[in-house]
């Protein structure tokens, strides 16, 4: 697969963060259903007694994705124990504190994984990503991102997917547009389509209000570059900079080209102006296909966010997810086993076909010939990036997202605020930094 070219490119170290909070009684979170999941081959070599896999992939593609999966694991049974994503992020710490934990966990790349792990809550995976271990092979960027300061890997990322400017080709046609090469022609685009009646950009930040963080990425990313991003996620810069005054400079002239409903919407509600042909583009992560018609997906295209200044290098975000298992689990060794499983180059063939997000697989040893057009075209933009980020929440932290869904969706209803709006960002963000 072409990620042997991708496992060259350098990811930029990111964070994975969503929410710290929540009550949890034994290891099944409320909201939570049980599956019925699971291998049935009973207990193996070196491990003893059943699993929980407790996981968010609560949308019905991902979670029988997920099932199928596990459904060929012949090690010890398991259970997966599906919980709605946002419960999932709230009681996560939860999960890994208590003293009946879930063995394995769905979870993203990067520093709140290693902040947990710092704890002492992360099993120690590094034989995984060592000799034939299922990992051994993945990319050095994928390791650093599965491993923590002391160098130990904790992480088994299985796929990894895209963000870009989504539309439906047909309705490019019907309208006699094309892509956009720069981000002029992308501006005199929204332009053009807002003068035949077209809602140029759809988005939704009404229940999701950090899908208002995608053009913050992109415009930091194509004006400042991805060093400056994400030292600005460490703490390292201000939000109330000139820099990031001029990526709200940019923001805002975008705005009145967002459907206003947008405001009120989640990102999935948001799909559906794109899909009936009332709004022409959607900056967002390729999951979204999830939420498009199954009789419009082959529809489906993207490109890149223009191109502002090109001396930077060319970044592109790249979201990677998987799995960690909690150290006081009671079968460390077959929570390895179930872990081995899912990063397998089959397993996540399967996943990647049944899923419908158009995610890309980590293992290199994944034939991707008979994937679809849209999915290559995915590869083939991350090949041709210089540099990779993840996203706001994780290259920083969810208490820093909060900031910035604060901020950001004030600013959209009141863009003339904006040297407030970012003085107050930077003050909320100095509080998330010293605390």
């Amino acid at each position: 697969m072409s990620t042997t070219d991708l496992s060259r490119r350098r990811f930029l170290a990111g964070s994975a963060a969503i929410g710290l909070s929540g009550a949890l009684g034994g290891c099944v979170g409320s909201g939570g259903s049980n599956d019925g999941g699971g291998g049935g081959g009973g207990e193996s070599a070196g491990s003893s007694g059943p699993l929980t896999l407790q996981s968010s992939a609560a949308d019905p593609q991902p979670k029988a994705a997920l099932k199928a999966v596990v459904d060929t694991f012949d090690g010890p049974e398991t259970t997966i124990n599906t919980v709605a994503v946002e419960n999932f992020r709230a009681q996560l710490p939860t999960y890994l504190t208590s003293e009946n934990p879930p063995d394995v966990l769905t979870w993203y790349a990067g520093s709140v994984a290693r902040d947990y792990a710092s704890e002492g809550l992360l099993l120690d995976v590094s034989e995984l990503w060592e000799g034939d271990g299922a990992c051994a092979g993945f990319s050095d960027a994928l390791r650093e991102l599965s491993t923590t300061e002391d160098g130990t890997q904790i992480f088994v990322p299985t796929h990894y997917y895209w963000w870009g400017v989504f539309h439906r080709r047909s309705a490019f046609d019907q309208w006699g547009i094309q892509a956009p090469e720069t981000w002029d022609d992308f501006l005199a685009l929204c332009e053009t389509l807002l003068g035949q009646g077209i809602t140029p950009l759809t988005m939704g930040t009404g229940s999701t209000p950090w899908m208002s963080s995608g053009w913050f990425d992109y415009l930091n990313l194509r004006i400042n570059g991805p060093e400056f991003h994400l030292a600005l996620l460490s703490g390292e810069h201000s939000f109330d900079s000139a820099e990031v005054r001029a990526v709200m400079d940019e923001y805002a002239k975008l705005i009145p080209f967002i459907d206003p409903n947008g405001r009120s919407y989640s990102w999935q509600e948001a799909v559906t102006p794109l899909v009936q042909n009332k709004a022409a583009m959607y900056l967002v992560g390729a999951f979204f296909t999830e939420s498009v018609p199954s009789d419009v997906v082959d529809d489906i295209d993207f490109f890149r966010v223009p191109i502002i200044d090109d001396s930077l290098p060319l970044a592109e975000e790249a979201p990677t997810d998987g799995y960690f298992a909690a150290s006081r689990t009671d079968n460390p060794a077959g929570a390895k086993e179930l872990m081995s499983h899912l990063a397998a180059p089959e397993s996540q063939e399967v996943y990647v076909a049944k899923a419908g997000g158009a995610f890309l697989p980590t293992s290199t040893d994944v034939d991707t010939s008979g994937f679809s057009p849209m999915i290559q075209k995915g590869i083939t933009l991350l090949e041709e990036s210089d540099q990779l980020t993840q996203f706001f929440n994780r290259d920083s932290s969810d208490e820093l997202q909060t900031t910035a869904d604060t901020a950001l969706t004030r600013f959209l209803d009141q863009p003339d605020q904006v040297d407030d709006i970012l003085a107050q960002w930077q003050q909320a963000a100095e509080q998330v930094f010293q605390g």
